[in-house]
């Protein structure tokens, strides 16, 4: 049985200028801040990492080194300040708002999601290893991803959980106030968190695979919401998601600076129909089960509402533009 009434709270928690016409422009206020951000970091990385010796190294280059990772990491900052100032100015609210009804994180909602990805990804690496058998421990020497460990943490976390406040908090929150259809409260951001992953010059099929595969996890995120009304299991899944990939087992040569171990590029398999549909899978089957664990009623990681102490269940009704 999925309650509605957590996110209920959430949605009709959203203030009177919670508009579309306030909406387009918080967006376009994000996009902003994420681009300037994004140019002033890895810009300022750059030339620190270079010794202000001019364009001795590609900034591609630049950006698959550890601190070029960790500047990646931090430009997503853009988006929690874009998101703030469009709370703050546009829509007259606070930032807390968007995390749920208590206007808090639900800590024991991101440990369990963390824990129910962490759980899942190990048994979705071992299929991976089935489909393609390589496994090679990376140069990192032990000692310094022990010390790494913390400071990536800590910046993967500002970009995990700068996407679900933009796309599970702002634009869910946002169009559900205003719309009564899922199709567009919770389709559209969907669509837009997957597109955005959408990489160019790789095979057609390995594209297919990944678009269908990150928008498994979106859907996923998208339920967390809807089943807690709170952001906290939303980011919770998706720092654990980030940072296996990013500490552990890397798929991209690109972000593979800080993890332990290489597992088979993804660019590199032969990817015909049969391992499309087998890589593909273990994407869809995978968040399946981080499914199951967040949300069976016997399960020690079930996910509970957020619920506002004594707030009442307000009457629904949508909105016009």
């Amino acid at each position: 049985m999925i309650e509605r009434e957590a996110f209920q709270h959430y949605r009709e928690s959203a203030g009177p200028k919670t508009t579309v016409p306030r909406l387009l422009a918080g967006i376009l206020v994000i996009v902003i801040c994420w681009l300037a951000v994004t140019f002033v970091v890895l810009t300022a990385g750059f030339y620190l990492y270079t010794g202000f010796g001019g364009y001795a190294r590609l900034m591609e280059s630049f950006i698959t080194t550890r601190p070029g990772t960790l500047a990646v990491f931090l430009t997503f900052a853009g988006i929690w300040l874009g998101v703030w100032i469009a709370m703050r100015f546009l829509h007259k609210e606070k930032l807390s708002v968007l995390f749920g009804p208590t206007s808090r994180l639900a800590i024991g909602a991101f440990l369990k999601g963390l824990a129910a990805v962490l759980i899942t990804s190990l048994i979705s690496e071992l299929a991976l290893y089935a489909i393609a058998p390589q496994f090679v421990r990376t140069p990192i020497p032990l000692g310094d991803w022990i010390v790494f460990v913390v400071p990536v943490m800590l910046f993967a976390f500002v970009q995990t959980s700068a996407e679900e406040l933009l796309f599970r908090g702002y634009l869910m929150r946002g169009l559900a106030h205003r719309f009564r259809s899922p199709l567009i409260w919770a389709v559209l951001p969907t669509l837009a968190f997957t597109l955005l992953h959408w990489h160019g010059g790789v095979p057609t099929l390995m594209t297919i695979c990944v678009l269908v595969t990150i928008g498994s996890f979106a859907v996923l995120l998208a339920f967390i919401l809807y089943r807690t009304g709170n952001l906290g299991g939303c980011m919770g899944a998706h720092f654990g998601n980030n940072i296996m990939g990013f500490l552990l087992i890397s798929h991209e040569s690109s972000f593979s600076a800080f993890s332990l171990y290489d597992g088979a590029p993804l660019q590199a398999l032969d990817w015909t129909a049969g391992t499309t549909a087998a890589v593909t899978a273990v994407g869809i089957v995978s968040c399946a089960l981080t499914a199951v664990l967040l949300f069976h009623s016997r399960s020690p990681l079930r996910l509970t509402p957020d619920r506002a102490a004594g707030s009442p269940t307000l009457p629904y009704g949508s909105a016009a533009i």
